[in-house]
C-alpha cells in the first residue's frame, strides 16, 4: 500500500473534532480522512489545512514539524527494503511505525513549506500521486539508519542534484474494501462528499460532466480511469480509501495556489482565483485587474460593461489586438458567447466572454508557456467558477481617464497591431477580393479587418495586383462592376480607401480626375489619375462618375530617383483585374449600362464604400 489504510476498526479521535478535522485514530496512528466542516468538504492533512488558513484546534496549529509520508507497508522487512531504495535519491528519508505499520516519510520540514514540497514533488513523478502530509503525531521514528540516508534528517528540502527517476514503482495497490463493501460505503454519503469526488475528478482530468453528486454512467467511468491511472482494479466505484485519497489530493492541490471564490462586487463577477499567484491591482474598465504575485508570470483580467451582443462582437474583436493574445489559437463565437486562446513561444493565454441580461462580461488569463503543467490545474477550476452575478456591470465612470483613453477601452493594455493597413474590395458576391499586391507581400497573415483571415488566391505581378479568398464565408453589401472601358482623359472620378488605415473604422472618398488609360512607361495594363493619395487608399477600387470601377490603385514602385509628380497616381486598370479574375476561375460582375448623368454623392458614396474594406498585413 501506498500510504494509505482502511479506517474499518478505527476509532474518532477527539469527539468536538468530529465532522470537522476528520482525524481518525488506530491506537497510536492518526489516520487522516474527509469530513464535512461549514456544508462544505474539508481536506484533513493537518498541515496543508493550516498552510489554508483553516480553522482547527489549537494543537494542530502548534504543530512545527511535517513529513511527507510516501508509502506504507504491513512488513518492516518491505518497507525497509523500499526506503532503502528511496534514500539513493533523497537524504531526509525516515520509517516511523504505529502498531502493525510502517511509514516510508521525508522530513522533516517546516509547516509552511511542506504543501508546497509536496506538491513539486507530485507534479514532477517523484513520489507518488497519493502522497500526503503528516505531522506523525503518534507515530515512532525508526533508529536503525537507513543506507545512503542523512543519520539525523535536517529541515531541508530534497537534494536539488538528486536523479531524476525514482525508486521502482511497487506493485498495482490492493482494494481496502471489497465492491460490495465499497457499495455501500458509498451509499451513505452525503451530496456534498459525492459532489466532492466529481470536483476532484474534474480537477484531474478523469471528469468533464455536471457536478451535480449523481453517479452516473458518465461518474463511474471516470472512476474507473482514475483506479486504473493510480494502479487500482478499474471497478467504477471507489473504497473509502480511494475516495479519501482522491478528494485529499485535491485539496492538497488547492491549497498550494490558495484558490479564493471571489465575488467581485463591482463588476458583478464570481470567480476562484488562485490567490496565491496573483493580488488584486487595478481598475480600468472594462477590466478588473490582477497582477502576477510574488513573480508567479500569471495575470487575470475580469472583463465587465454593459451591452449585448454588438458589444460582445466588439470586444471579440478587440482582445485579439492585444499583444497578450498571439494570433494562433482557436477562435470559436457564437450570437452569445466567445472562446478565443492564444498560443506563442512567450505567450499562452485564454479568454471568454458571454452577453446576458444587458451586460458583457468574461475573462482574459495570461500566462507563460512553460507554466502549461500547472495551468492544467488551474484552469479548470477558474473556467468552471466564472459567473455573472445579478444585471451590474463595471461603471464607465469608476476610475477618470481622458476620453480618448476611454474610447480604446484598453487603458494599460499593450496591444498587438498589423505591419501595415491598406485597402481592397470585392469582386463577387461569394466574398472574393482584390487589393493591392504590395499590400500583402510578405506577410505571416492577412485578414480583412483584424478578425477574418484571409490568403492570396491569385496575383498579378506585372500590375501589382492580389486577388485574396476569405477563410469563411462573407456577405458583401456591393460589388465591384468592372468598366468595359477607361474614361476619358479629365473625367472625374473617385478612389474609396482607408486613408488613415486603422485610426478610422470606415474608408473615405478621394476625389481626382483620370489621366491617362496607360502606365508610366507605357504599360498597357495600368492607369494613371490626378488624386492626393495616402498609403491606406492603396488597394482601393478606382471608380468613374457612373461608379463602375476602371482600375485598382497601386503604389509606386521604390525608386529614389524617381517619383511622381505631387498628386499623381497610378492604378492597374480594370482589363487587368477582369483578366487575373477569370485565371483564378471566378465570375466577373458584368457592367451595367451607364446612366444618363453622373451618380450623386450619396449613390456614389453608397456604391464605393459598401464595396470597400480594411486589409491588414501581420508580420508576427
Amino acid at each position: 500500500m501506498r500510504g494509505m489504510i482502511s479506517a474499518p476498526g478505527l476509532l474518532q479521535s477527539e469527539p468536538s473534532l468530529a465532522r470537522s478535522a476528520g482525524l481518525f485514530r488506530g491506537d497510536m496512528w492518526p489516520i487522516p480522512v474527509v469530513g464535512v466542516f461549514g456544508g462544505r468538504m474539508k481536506f484533513s492533512r493537518l498541515l496543508v489545512a493550516c498552510a489554508c488558513g483553516l480553522a482547527l484546534p489549537s494543537f494542530a496549529v502548534a504543530q512545527e514539524q511535517a513529513w511527507v509520508q510516501i508509502e506504507s507497508y504491513p512488513s518492516e522487512a518491505t518497507a525497509r527494503a523500499r526506503a532503502a531504495a528511496y534514500a539513493g535519491e533523497f537524504s531526509n528519508v525516515q520509517i516511523f511505525h504505529g502498531k502493525g505499520w510502517y511509514a516510508i516519510t521525508l522530513g522533516p520540514y517546516a509547516p509552511g513549506e511542506a504543501a508546497g514540497t509536496l506538491a513539486d514533488l507530485r507534479r514532477a513523478g517523484r513520489v507518488p500521486r497519493d502522497a500526503f502530509i503528516t505531522d506523525a503525531a503518534g507515530l515512532v521514528a525508526s533508529e536503525t539508519a537507513l543506507p545512503g540516508a542523512a543519520a539525523a534528517p535536517t529541515d531541508a528540502a530534497p537534494a536539488a542534484d538528486a536523479p531524476a527517476e525514482v525508486a521502482p514503482a511497487a506493485p498495482a495497490l490492493a482494494s481496502d474494501e471489497t465492491v460490495k463493501e465499497a457499495r455501500a460505503s458509498e451509499s451513505a454519503l452525503q451530496p456534498d462528499e459525492r459532489r466532492a469526488l466529481q470536483e476532484a475528478l474534474k480537477w484531474y482530468g478523469f471528469y468533464d460532466a455536471a457536478i451535480d453528486g449523481s453517479f452516473g454512467a458518465g461518474t463511474r467511468k471516470s472512476m474507473a480511469t482514475w483506479q486504473e491511472a493510480n494502479g487500482f482494479e478499474p471497478t467504477g466505484i471507489l473504497t473509502t480509501l480511494q475516495r479519501a485519497t482522491l478528494v485529499t489530493n485535491h485539496h492538497a492541490d488547492l491549497a498550494e495556489f490558495g484558490f479564493e471564490t471571489l465575488t467581485e462586487a463591482e463588476s458583478g463577477i464570481e470567480i476562484t482565483l488562485p490567490m496565491a499567484l496573483l493580488s488584486f491591482d487595478r481598475y480600468d474598465p472594462p477590466f478588473v485587474h490582477y497582477a502576477a504575485k510574488d513573480g508567479s508570470g500569471l495575470q487575470v483580467m475580469l472583463i465587465s460593461e454593459p451591452g449585448g451582443d454588438e458589444a460582445l462582437a466588439g470586444l471579440y474583436d478587440i482582445l485579439q489586438t492585444l499583444e497578450a493574445m498571439p494570433p494562433q489559437g482557436v477562435r470559436a463565437r457564437d450570437a452569445h458567447s466567445f472562446h478565443i486562446e492564444g498560443v506563442s513561444d512567450k505567450v499562452h493565454s485564454r479568454a471568454y466572454g458571454e452577453a446576458r441580461n444587458g451586460t458583457v462580461k468574461g475573462y482574459l488569463v495570461v500566462w507563460n508557456p512553460k507554466d502549461n503543467d500547472r495551468m492544467a490545474r488551474i484552469l479548470p477550476a477558474l473556467q468552471s467558477s466564472f459567473r455573472p452575478v445579478g444585471d451590474k456591470a463595471l461603471d464607465p465612470g469608476l476610475v477618470p481617464m481622458e476620453e480618448a483613453e476611454r474610447a480604446g477601452m484598453l487603458a494599460g493594455l499593450e496591444t498587438r497591431r498589423p505591419a501595415r493597413v491598406a485597402s481592397g474590395f470585392f469582386v463577387d458576391g461569394a466574398g472574393h477580393l482584390a487589393t493591392s499586391l504590395a499590400n500583402v507581400a510578405g506577410c505571416t497573415k492577412i485578414t480583412i479587418g483584424a478578425e477574418t483571415a484571409a490568403d492570396i488566391l491569385a496575383q498579378d505581378d506585372e500590375n501589382g495586383i492580389a486577388l485574396l479568398a476569405a477563410s469563411t464565408p462573407m456577405a458583401p453589401l456591393a460589388v465591384a462592376h468592372l468598366a468595359n472601358a477607361s474614361p476619358l482623359p479629365g473625367a472625374d472620378l473617385a478612389v474609396a480607401g482607408y486613408s488613415y488605415g486603422a485610426r478610422l473604422p470606415a474608408a473615405v472618398l478621394t476625389f481626382g480626375s483620370f489621366d491617362a488609360a496607360e502606365g508610366l512607361m507605357g504599360e498597357t495594363g495600368q492607369i494613371r489619375f490626378a488624386a492626393p493619395l495616402m498609403a491606406g487608399d492603396m488597394g482601393g477600387p478606382v471608380l468613374d462618375a457612373a461608379g463602375q470601377v476602371v482600375g485598382l490603385a497601386t503604389p509606386q514602385a521604390d525608386d529614389a530617383a524617381k517619383k511622381l509628380p505631387e498628386g499623381m497616381a497610378i492604378g492597374a486598370n480594370a482589363a487587368a483585374l477582369s483578366a487575373l479574375m477569370q485565371s483564378a476561375g471566378l465570375a466577373v460582375e458584368p457592367a451595367p449600362p451607364a446612366p444618363n448623368a453622373p451618380l450623386s454623392p450619396d449613390a456614389m458614396n453608397t456604391a464605393a464604400l459598401g464595396m470597400t474594406v480594411q486589409i491588414s498585413c501581420w508580420q508576427d
